[in-house]
């Protein structure tokens, strides 16, 4: 202020200009310490009120919350949103985008580079849908189809290797042409006999569900008992969807009842 009107003349205006710079300022540190430091930085608000009107008005920057990368609607058959920690360490939103052709069974991938992890963690649930399929649809063919997932790391904090399961879901949604419910975030994991994982640091997972544009999660029955972790608002952010088999994940996905 002494810099900008060293005469200490201003304008209520102008005060509300430097107010909002600073704040915003504050804000790009705070998403900074969200993303490396977890739930303690969350709970926080950064706004002011103005006391000839008594509106408290809350300043926001473009990055935070992550600028809505789960998108409101219904997506394209064989697209999944998946959120899991990338090889990072970080919490983040992976993308798979599916297509199926005429052909005798091959499985590709792009975006995965030469990630051992990652390749095994999507061969799981090629194996698992060829030994399984018929459990979830007659009419998916592991032997007949080719298909092709691209793997995309949204905000690039290396990718995840938990894909069997969201892989999985993908390739059952384009081989049935089922799109996935919308604004649903997959989370979770299974192993190649089917047995789920539950979802490590809850709490941090689901607020960046939140932030990402997710209002639905696929949730495994076995991260029920972790939801006293969770900030109770947090939870009642979403339409929590509990699966306890891969199949049983893959018909909610899909909306089948």
């Amino acid at each position: 202020m002494k810099l900008l009107y060293p005469d200490g003349e201003f304008t209520k205006e102008q005060i509300e200009e430097i107010l909002v710079f600073a704040l915003e300022m504050r804000r790009r540190v705070k998403e900074q310490l969200k993303k490396l430091g977890g739930m303690e930085f969350y709970d926080v608000n950064f706004s002011y009120i103005d006391l000839d009107t008594f509106e408290e008005k809350f300043v926001s920057v473009p990055e935070q919350g992550g600028g809505k990368l789960i998108p409101d609607g219904i997506c394209n058959q064989g697209q999944v949103y998946t959120v899991s920690q990338g090889k990072s360490g970080m919490i983040g939103v992976f993308r798979l985008e599916s297509q199926m052709l005429p052909g005798n069974g091959k499985f590709e991938r792009t975006g995965l580079g030469s990630d051992r992890d990652c390749k095994e963690s999507t061969n799981t649930a090629f194996n698992f849908l060829k030994a399984n399929g018929n459990r979830i649809s007659g009419s998916i063919s592991t032997t007949m189809r080719d298909y092709i997932i691209n793997y995309q790391d949204l905000q690039g904090i290396g990718m995840t290797g938990k894909l069997a399961l969201p892989t999985l879901i993908a390739l059952c949604s384009i081989a049935l042409g089922r799109p996935t419910v919308s604004t649903l975030a997959v989370m979770g994991e299974i192993s190649i006999s089917g047995t789920i994982l539950k979802v490590d640091e809850l709490a941090n997972s689901l607020q960046v569900c939140l932030d990402s544009g997710a209002k639905k999660v696929l949730l495994p029955i076995t991260s029920a008992a972790d939801l006293g972790t969770v900030p109770p608002e947090l939870v009642g952010s979403f339409n929590l969807i509990f699966y306890s088999s891969a199949e049983d994940a893959v018909f909610k996905a899909l909306g089948v009842e």
